[in-house]
């Protein structure tokens, strides 16, 4: 009886003894978890700030993306998503730190490892933000040089490009993500290589058409008194 009453006695006092220790730790970490709380709101509205003074939304919204979020009626915008995303990787940042502070480590690792990975969404919407808004450029800058020497398939073309540009933005974006990367880089070999086969076979059609067309015109011309 009394063996058990020591053992129960010892029990107590080691659950004691690292309560003690433990306490401290956990109003460390308590404030650590405050004060990136505090921090991850201020970079939300830097963040938000930022990205609203430079029409970030507008751009979203020229690319298309934007309307493709919102077509299940979804009223947020990517500069929201983008400031939450911001928000909750501080959090996380300073999640780990607590993690650590507990001893943790397995937590702390895994939450680390989320953490990594939230960067590369940002990149990935950003690139194929960017991307949309490039390849519109380019179909309408490569439209107007081909129509401007009367390329009969200047629309082909530059839809084409444009096509190619966005399809290449994706292909980078899901590349940040890793998802699926050797999967991707042999569709982006065999979408490539098509898309330059049709672009190919657009001009080397149309391009027998414009030459004869301007072969013409010079025999025309030099057949003008």
């Amino acid at each position: 009886m009394q063996y058990q009453l020591d053992t129960f006695i010892n029990s107590l006092n080691e659950f004691w003894v690292q309560l003690i220790h433990f306490v401290p730790k956990l109003l460390a970490v308590i404030v650590i978890l405050f004060f990136g709380w505090l921090i991850a709101k201020l970079a939300r509205s830097a963040v938000k700030r930022l990205l609203t003074l430079t029409q970030f939304d507008k751009a979203a919204q020229k690319s298309g993306l934007e309307a493709f979020i919102n077509h299940g009626n979804f009223n947020v915008t990517l500069s929201g998503i983008i400031s939450q995303v911001v928000y909750w990787l501080v959090i996380l940042l300073f999640v780990i730190t607590g993690a650590n502070a507990l001893g943790l480590n397995e937590v702390a690792v895994l939450l680390q490892q989320l953490a990594s990975y939230l960067p590369h969404i940002i990149v990935a919407i950003l690139v194929i933000i960017f991307g949309t808004l490039l390849a519109r450029f380019v179909n309408r800058l490569v439209f107007a040089w081909l129509y401007s020497i009367k390329f009969s398939h200047a629309l082909t073309v530059s839809t084409s490009a444009e096509y190619g540009i966005q399809i290449l933005a994706i292909f980078v974006a899901l590349e940040q993500l890793g998802i699926g990367m050797q999967l991707i880089h042999s569709l982006f070999i065999i979408v490539f290589g098509a898309f330059f086969l049709a672009l190919a076979l657009a001009f080397g059609l149309g391009g027998r058409e414009w030459a004869a067309k301007v072969i013409a015109e010079m025999d025309a011309k030099k057949k003008q008194p």
